[in-house]
C-alpha cells in the first residue's frame, strides 16, 4: 500500500501536464548539501504561453525583477522556468539583479533559446549575495538533466524546498486537459501571496489573457487566502505555462480546475507550515458585506493569541470576539455566534451549553473549521490559518 501511494505521488508534478521536461540538481547553494536547482522547461521548439502573479512586497526580490521584466519583454511567451533555493537572492543590490540575469542566460544558452522567454525564482536567505560560481557551473549540468519521468518531476520539486518537510504537488485531470504543479513554501505566509514559490502547467490551449485572468482568480482564492505569520515574503511568485497542446477546451472548466490545483498547493503549505500542529479554516459569516468578512477573518487568523490557543486545543471564543470587535468593520457582540466545528460555544455575544467532552475531543484534532457569525447580513469568507508552536519560534530566532 505505501508502495502504491509513492508511485502515485510521483505522478504529481509539473510532468502531468503534456508537453513539459524538468530536473533538479544540487549545486553547492545550500551549506547543508541537497538540491538546489529546479528548471521546467517547454519540451519543443515553441514557448509556452505564460501567467504569472508576483510579490506585492516593495522590497521585491532581483528574480522577481527580472522575471517581470522578461514577461513583458516577451510577451508571455516562455520556454522554461529556472529556480533555486537556499538563497533567496534578495536586498542583493546590482548584483542580485546580474545574478539573476545570470541565471537566465545559463539556461538560454544550454537550451538554444531567447534570455527573455526564461522566467527565474529563488528562495532562501535575504541579503546574502549569490554563490555566482556555483550557478555558473550548476545551471549547465542542471539543463542536462533534463527529462519527462517521474523522478524528474520528483527532484524539480524537491530542489526548491526550504525549510519545507515534504514535496507539495498536485495533478488534476479535465476532460480533456491535464494540469500539474509543485509549490514551496514553510512560513512567512500572507496574502498577497506567502512566502512561495508555484509552477503550474498545463496543456490546455488557453488564450493568453483568459490564462491571465484565471491564474489570477486561482490565486486569489486559494494562496491569497492564506495567513501563518502575517509577514509577506520578497520572493513570492506563482506563475503557469501552457503547452498550447489540447484544443476546445471549455474556459469555465479550466479556470476551476486551475483553482483546485492552487488551492490544494494551498492547503499543502498550510499543513507544512514551520512549527504547526494544527491546519485551521477560519470562516466569518453573517458579516455586512463579503469585504467586511474578508478583514474580519484576516484579523483573527493573523492574532498571535488566537492561533497559540488552537496549539492549546483551547476554544477561548472570546479571543475571536477581540479580533474581530477590532478589525474595523461592523460589529455588534449581542448578535455573535461561535462554533469550533459543529460545537456552538457562544450565542448572543455569551457562552452557551455545550458538550465539552466533545468539543475536548475535536480541539486535539489536526484539522479545525472555526465559524464566526456576526449576524448582520449575508457577508462571508474564510482564510486559511495554523496554530502558533514553540517550533515555529524555534525555526526563526535565527537566520532561516
Amino acid at each position: 500500500m505505501d508502495f502504491i501511494h509513492e508511485f502515485e505521488r510521483l505522478q504529481m508534478s509539473v510532468l502531468f501536464a503534456k508537453g513539459f521536461l524538468s530536473a533538479g540538481f544540487a549545486s553547492g547553494i545550500k551549506e547543508a548539501g541537497g538540491l538546489d536547482l529546479s528548471l521546467v522547461a517547454v519540451n519543443g521548439q515553441s514557448p509556452a504561453i505564460a501567467a504569472s502573479t508576483f510579490t506585492q512586497n516593495l522590497a521585491a526580490a532581483a528574480p522577481v525583477q527580472v522575471s517581470k521584466d522578461h514577461m513583458s519583454k516577451s510577451s508571455g511567451r516562455v520556454s522554461a522556468v529556472v529556480l533555486s533555493s537556499g538563497n533567496a537572492n534578495a536586498a542583493t543590490g546590482q548584483k542580485g539583479l546580474e545574478d539573476a540575469t545570470l541565471m537566465c542566460d545559463l539556461v538560454a544558452s544550454g537550451l538554444g533559446i531567447n534570455a527573455d522567454q526564461v522566467l527565474v525564482c529563488s528562495t532562501g536567505l535575504i541579503g546574502i549575495p549569490m554563490p555566482t560560481e556555483k550557478l555558473k557551473s550548476g545551471i549547465p549540468k542542471l539543463v542536462k538533466l533534463l527529462g519527462d519521468s517521474p523522478s524528474h518531476g520528483m527532484n524539480a520539486a524537491r530542489a526548491i524546498m526550504t525549510t519545507d518537510t515534504k514535496e507539495k504537488l498536485v495533478a488534476l485531470q479535465g476532460s480533456n486537459f491535464r494540469v500539474g504543479g509543485m509549490a514551496k513554501g514553510a512560513a512567512m505566509l500572507a496574502p498577497n501571496m506567502a512566502t512561495m514559490l508555484a509552477v503550474l502547467t498545463t496543456d490546455a490551449a488557453i488564450p493568453e489573457q483568459l490564462l491571465q485572468s484565471s491564474l489570477s482568480k486561482a490565486v486569489e482564492s486559494s494562496f491569497n487566502r492564506l495567513v501563518i505569520d502575517g509577514c509577506t515574503s520578497t520572493n513570492d511568485t506563482v506563475i503557469c505555462l501552457s503547452s498550447n497542446i489540447n484544443r476546445d477546451v471549455d474556459p469555465e472548466e479550466f479556470a476551476s480546475v486551475l483553482s483546485k490545483a492552487c488551492r490544494s498547493l494551498a492547503v499543502q503549505m498550510a499543513m507544512d507550515a514551520e512549527g504547526a500542529t494544527k491546519y485551521v479554516t477560519v470562516r466569518i459569516a453573517g458579516a455586512a458585506t463579503d469585504e467586511d468578512a474578508d478583514k474580519a477573518a484576516r484579523k483573527v487568523a493573523a492574532s498571535q493569541l488566537v492561533q497559540c490557543s488552537f496549539y492549546g486545543s483551547d476554544p477561548y471564543w472570546g479571543r475571536l470576539a477581540s479580533e474581530i470587535g477590532s478589525s474595523g468593520v461592523p460589529f455588534d457582540l449581542g448578535r455573535l455566534e461561535v462554533r469550533y466545528g459543529s460545537v456552538v460555544v457562544a450565542r448572543g455575544g455569551v457562552t452557551a451549553e455545550f458538550d465539552s467532552e466533545a468539543l475536548k475531543s475535536y480541539m486535539t484534532g489536526r484539522e479545525l473549521e472555526v465559524e464566526c457569525d456576526l449576524g448582520l447580513g449575508t457577508g462571508v469568507a474564510e482564510i486559511i490559518t495554523t496554530d502558533l508552536s514553540p517550533g515555529y519560534i524555534a525555526e526563526n530566532m535565527r537566520t532561516s
